[in-house]
């Protein structure tokens, strides 16, 4: 089994993360979106990007990637949720 060569560009990530993070944050305005569904949506969005922008041209490193942007969008927003919640009660 051969696996795939998977260029990471820096753009992708400096990109797609943010993107992912405003996109569910604009889902959740807008439908009413539980706190508890909003990681699957970002997931989901990740792999959205990954598979059809991204790495279009071969599913496996769509797949791969894309679940790094869903769950690093998820990890930079609770960091941030984190720090700002440590910064207003200090």
């Amino acid at each position: 089994m051969n696996f795939p060569l998977i260029h990471t560009n820096f753009w992708d990530a400096v990109i797609a993360i943010p993107v992912i993070i405003i996109i569910t944050q604009i889902i959740k305005i807008l439908f009413r979106v539980q706190s508890k569904n909003v990681p699957f949506i970002a997931l989901i969005l990740g792999l959205i990007i990954s598979v059809f922008i991204s790495h279009r041209h071969h599913i496996v490193a769509g797949l791969f990637m894309g679940w790094f942007y869903g769950y690093a969008a998820i990890g930079n927003y609770s960091a941030l949720k984190v720090s700002l919640r440590a910064y207003r009660k200090k």
